[in-house]
């Protein structure tokens, strides 16, 4: 992977490392809400998309805690096909704080996105990006670490606020926020299908809300996850069956 450089200085990711407290995170948001790096706009859809997804292991309620056990995969796709898969297994960082995901879930899916055999011409993640109280959400926070492009896609919003989209496919509504003097669009709404909960779809590192919802519903297919980011989350929640099923085995012959 490639690093880059953040507003003309040093390159992103040596200068912004994964934050160990949530104090450090904040300060390293703010900063990163504060780049304008050079903007993503292809002129095609592109031809090699990742995609990342975290778990973690089951039977915990509430927000969790560090240390819990966790299984981030990473997919990468070229022409639609998949070229690359790998999962990595490791410690969450911290428990689940809004607006400081990077806390729990960034190293490990890092870890995984650098295992692909290649570097995407766009990555999507399962997190906010300019959709947040700093304008840095995880999605934008992991592209700026690895110098990749990057989408945020999510069921729910984190502060932007937006009406649903009409009930067609494709149909797209925007995501604003309301705390500026003028309303700022940091993504879409954008329906799968009729009759299917909207995702919402964030601008983050390099990538503006329009480009975002384009990409994003080029790939939609027929589940309403698009299909890298599908793929993606069915492997890490696989890897996570597997090795449950290897602890009971593993239990069950110690006894």
């Amino acid at each position: 992977m490639r690093y880059v450089r953040l507003n003309g200085t040093a390159p992103v990711g040596r200068l912004l490392p994964w934050a160990a407290s949530a104090e450090e995170l904040i300060a390293t948001q703010v900063r990163l809400g504060h780049a304008s790096p050079d903007g993503w706009h292809p002129r095609r859809q592109p031809s090699s998309v990742a995609a990342c997804f975290v778990c973690f292991r089951r039977g915990r309620s509430g927000p969790g805690e560090a240390g819990d056990a966790g299984w981030a995969a990473a997919v990468f796709l070229i022409h639609e096909r998949l070229a690359d898969a790998v999962v990595a297994q490791g410690p969450a960082g911290g428990p689940y704080q809004p607006g400081l995901l990077a806390l729990r879930e960034g190293p490990l899916l890092e870890e995984a996105v650098r295992r692909l055999a290649g570097v995407p011409e766009v990555l999507l993640v399962n997190a906010t990006g300019r959709d947040h109280p700093r304008r840095a959400g995880l999605a934008l926070h992991l592209g700026a670490r690895l110098g990749v492009p990057t989408i945020g896609i999510t069921s729910r919003t984190l502060v932007a606020t937006g009406a649903w989209p009409e009930d067609r496919a494709g149909a797209r509504s925007p995501l604003l926020l309301a705390d500026t003097p003028e309303p700022v669009v940091v993504g879409y709404w954008v329906r799968p299908r009729a009759g299917v909960r909207p995702l919402a779809v964030h601008a983050a590192w390099r990538t503006d809300a329009a480009t975002a919802a384009s990409v994003v519903w080029d790939l939609m297919r027929a589940a309403r996850t698009p299909e890298p980011l599908r793929q993606a989350r069915r492997l890490a929640r696989e890897a996570r069956a597997r090795d449950a099923r290897a602890e009971l085995c593993a239990d069950g012959r110690a006894r």
